[in-house]
């Protein structure tokens, strides 16, 4: 497995994981060496654990953070604040993709970002849906399970108010669906979840109110 014979097959989809070396004829053992070597020469990146990207110039074609997001962990969908700011709910631009994932919480940092998730419940890992980024199939919360989990793992450590709320300085609520912010939240059993829920559900209502 020399360096062109590699591009051939990963040029033009640079992100990777180092069982898809598997093509190639070679050992295991001297897949790994060369995948340490082509890093150490600035030509790989490890993204994370067995994950590598292709830098440039070698690499074709681009891959967008939110993808790298949702293909080194899964299961997992893009959630909180980068989905907040990519629905322009937040005024915040938010560079370090956020996610939800079932799996244990971690972070990772790649290609210049902070790669961030969180762990739910498996019964509350829904509410998402696949949008297009440059091309790309990326999983992506609905802006109101993006809140929901926000208000969710806030709730983890502190208590709710609605002073926490305001500082989110929500925005571009007209097509926010409150019906379908509290389905989502149908199976908190714990008060302090349904006490929030009802609380940010009013204060929301009031908001789209004035800016109707």
């Amino acid at each position: 497995m020399d360096w062109n014979n590699f591009l051939n097959h990963f040029a033009d989809r640079p992100l990777f994981h180092s069982t898809m070396l598997d093509v190639f004829p070679d050992p295991p053992a001297h897949r790994q060496v060369q995948l340490s070597r082509w890093t150490r020469a600035g030509k790989l990146s490890q993204v994370c654990r067995s994950w590598y990207i292709i830098e440039k110039p070698w690499r074709k074609n681009e891959t967008p953070l939110p993808v790298i997001a949702n293909t080194v962990v899964h299961p997992s969908y893009l959630s909180l604040e980068w989905a907040l700011q990519y629905y322009d709910m937040i005024p915040e631009h938010v560079p370090n993709p956020t996610s939800i994932t079932t799996g244990r919480g971690m972070q990772f940092e790649a290609q210049g970002a902070l790669f961030l998730y969180y762990h739910v419940q498996s019964s509350f890992f829904k509410g998402y849906r696949q949008e297009t980024l440059g091309g790309f199939k990326v999983n992506i919360a609905y802006p109101e399970k993006a809140l929901l989990d926000k208000i969710y793992l806030f709730l983890q450590r502190n208590p709710f108010s609605l002073a926490w709320l305001e500082e989110l300085r929500l925005q571009e609520l007209k097509n926010f669906d409150i019906q379908r912010f509290e389905s989502f939240a149908s199976g908190l059993v714990k008060k302090k979840f349904k006490k929030a829920v009802i609380e940010t559900s009013r204060y929301i209502s009031h908001l789209k109110g004035e800016s109707a």
